[in-house]
C-alpha cells in the first residue's frame, strides 16, 4: 500500500501533466505486476464491491477514535471528503503496529473476502486496516474504500505512461482494455503483450471522439476549420454510438460505454450477419420510424436498451437502424490510419453491395459555404438531430478525444428563465461554497422546484454565485433559502437556465 499512497498523494499534489505523468511511470516502473494490474484498475475508473454504507464508516471511526458522532459528522460536512474526514479522526498506529502489505494483499485478501457479508466481519477488516496504516496510506485505503479515487488523470494519461513504460502502441492498450477486465497479472501480461494476441480480435477499436466547437467557422482563411471543401459534414444523431464487429462467423455489438449489446437488437445482428467476414463499422443506433424515415426520440430507444431478449411487440413497437459513420476494418485489414474520404468511399461500397434498410451510411450534409451549414445546423431541432459533425476529409480515426480532426456543432441549447430558490453547499475541495442550486418556476403564487444543478460553473462562477447568494440567503447553515415571495425585487432570484 505504501507505493500505491505515494502515487496518490504525487498525483494529488500537482496539477501539470508532466508532473502526473512521471509519476505514474515511476509507479509502472517499479511495482510488481500484481499490484500494478489493481492501481491500473482503480485509475481507469474501477471500483470494489461496496464494503460498507458511509453512515456506518463514521459510525466505526467514531468508535474507534472516542469522538461523539456529532463531531464526526460536523467534521465530515466541514472538511467536504468522506475518506480525509476518516484520515484526520484517527490517530497513528505506533511505529511496532504498522502493517506493510502490498496493494494486492489489501485488496484480495482482506478486503473483497468481507465484501457483501455481515456487517461485524466488514467491520472488522476496515479498524484492522485503520489500525495499521500511517496518515498517508491510510487517506489511500480509504480512498478504495468510498470508491472516490478522483486524482485528475484521464483514462488516457494512465494509458499513456503505460504506452511509454511499456513500448506498447497507446491505441492497442486503449483496445485491450475495452470492455469488462478482471485485475490479475495474467491480463497484465496479456496488455502488455508485444505480439498480436487471440483476444484483440473480439474487441472493438477505441472510439475516435469529436470536440465540441462553440463558434460558427470562420469564413476560409481566417479560422483553423478553413474552406467547407476540406470536411465531411454529417448530422449528429442522438442515440446511441456503436462499432458493428463481423469477425470470424460471428457478429458482435459494441457501444461507446464499451458495453457489449448482442441479444438487444437482433434485427440489426442479422442484418450484419450479412455482411462479409472481418469488418468493423463504427456508427448510431438509432429508434427509427421507418414510414416517416426520421428518427424517433431517444427515450424510445432506452425501451429497447433496457430488455436483453425483446420480444416481437417490443421490436414492432420500437423498430431501430444503423447510421454508419465509418468503415474501419475491411477484409481483416485495418483502415484508420487511411483518410477518411477513402474510408467514407469504401464504406458507402460495401453497404451498396450488402443493401438493408438496416444498415444505411449516415447521409452526408452538402453546404456550399459555412453561412450555409450554419443554416442546416439552424435546422437541426426539426429534424430530430442534436446539430453538425464536422470531420477533416484527410482525418485519420485516431482514438479517444483528439482535437482538431473531428468537431460536434450542436444546436443552442433551449433556455427558461427560471427562479433560484434553494441553494447548497457542496463537496470536496467546493465544501465551503454553494455549488448545487435548486430552481423553480411560478405556478399561480407558488414556486414550484422543477430542477437542481450541479455542474456547468467554473471556478471563478461559482465563486461569483456564491458570494451573491450570501448576500441574499436566510438563516439554515447548510440550506441557502431565498424568501422571493417578501424580497423587494423578486426578479433579482431570477436566473436563466440552459436545458
Amino acid at each position: 500500500m505504501r507505493r500505491f499512497a505515494a502515487l496518490y498523494s504525487a498525483l494529488d499534489a500537482s496539477t501539470a501533466t508532466l508532473d502526473k505523468r512521471a509519476a505514474l511511470l515511476a509507479y509502472f516502473a517499479a511495482a510488481p505486476p500484481e499490484d500494478a494490474v489493481w492501481a491500473l484498475w482503480f485509475l481507469t475508473g474501477g471500483k470494489l464491491a461496496r464494503i460498507a454504507r458511509s453512515g456506518e464508516l463514521r459510525a466505526w471511526a467514531a468508535e474507534a477514535s472516542g469522538l461523539p458522532d456529532w463531531l464526526v459528522e460536523d467534521s465530515y460536512h466541514h472538511v467536504g471528503d468522506l475518506a480525509e474526514t476518516l484520515m484526520l479522526v484517527l490517530d497513528d498506529p505506533a511505529p511496532e503496529d504498522v502493517l506493510d502489505l502490498p496493494l494486492h494483499v489489501w485488496i484480495e485478501q482482506r478486503l473483497r473476502p468481507v465484501a457483501g457479508g455481515d456487517e461485524g466481519a466488514r467491520k472488522a477488516a476496515v479498524l484492522a486496516a485503520w489500525r495499521g496504516l500511517p496518515e498517508t496510506e491510510r487517506l489511500a485505503f480509504n480512498k478504495l474504500l468510498t470508491g472516490a479515487l478522483r486524482v485528475g488523470v484521464s483514462t488516457r494519461a494512465v494509458q499513456q505512461a503505460l504506452a511509454e513504460h511499456s513500448g506498447i502502441d497507446i491505441a492497442r492498450l486503449a483496445q485491450r482494455m475495452l470492455g469488462d477486465w478482471t485485475p490479475s497479472p495474467a491480463f497484465l501480461a496479456n496488455l502488455l503483450s508485444a505480439e498480436a494476441t487471440a483476444s484483440d480480435r473480439e474487441q472493438p477499436y477505441p472510439f475516435f471522439l469529436a470536440s465540441p466547437i462553440e463558434a460558427a467557422p470562420a469564413p476560409p482563411g481566417e479560422g483553423a476549420l478553413a474552406d467547407v471543401a476540406d470536411w465531411q459534414l454529417e448530422w449528429k444523431w442522438d442515440g446511441i454510438r456503436l462499432q458493428l464487429i463481423r469477425r470470424g462467423g460471428t457478429v458482435a455489438l459494441w457501444s461507446r460505454g464499451e458495453e457489449r449489446l448482442d441479444g438487444r437488437f437482433p434485427e440489426i445482428e442479422a442484418a450484419a450477419a450479412a455482411l462479409p467476414d472481418g469488418c468493423v463499422l463504427d456508427g448510431e443506433l438509432l429508434a427509427w420510424s421507418h414510414g416517416e424515415d426520421r428518427p424517433l426520440p431517444f427515450t424510445a430507444l432506452q425501451k429497447r436498451i433496457q430488455r436483453r431478449k425483446p420480444g416481437a411487440k417490443l421490436m414492432a413497437d420500437c423498430p431501430v437502424r444503423v447510421q454508419a459513420y465509418d468503415l474501419l476494418e475491411e477484409d481483416g485489414e485495418d483502415l484508420r490510419e487511411r483518410p477518411l474520404a477513402e474510408r467514407r468511399a469504401r464504406l458507402e461500397a460495401l453497404l451498396a453491395t450488402y443493401p438493408d434498410p438496416l444498415l444505411v451510411p449516415s447521409p452526408v450534409v452538402v453546404a456550399a459555404g459555412w453561412d450555409e451549414a450554419a443554416a442546416l445546423r439552424d435546422q437541426a431541432r426539426t429534424r430530430c438531430v442534436e446539430g453538425l459533425m464536422l470531420k477533416r476529409l484527410d482525418s485519420p480515426y485516431r482514438h479517444g478525444r483528439v482535437r482538431g480532426d473531428w468537431w460536434k456543432w450542436k444546436i443552442d441549447p433551449l433556455t427558461v428563465d427560471a427562479v433560484l430558490i434553494y441553494a447548497q453547499l457542496g463537496h470536496g475541495r467546493r465544501s465551503t461554497l454553494f455549488t448545487d442550486y435548486t430552481f423553480g418556476l411560478w405556478d399561480g403564487d407558488a414556486l414550484v422546484p422543477i430542477a437542481k444543478a450541479y455542474s456547468g460553473l467554473d471556478d471563478a462562477e461559482i465563486l461569483k454565485l456564491d458570494r451573491w447568494i450570501r448576500g441574499k440567503r436566510t438563516a439554515i447553515p447548510d440550506l441557502c433559502r431565498f424568501d422571493t415571495l417578501t424580497a423587494s425585487k423578486p426578479s433579482s432570484n431570477t436566473c436563466s437556465a440552459r436545458t
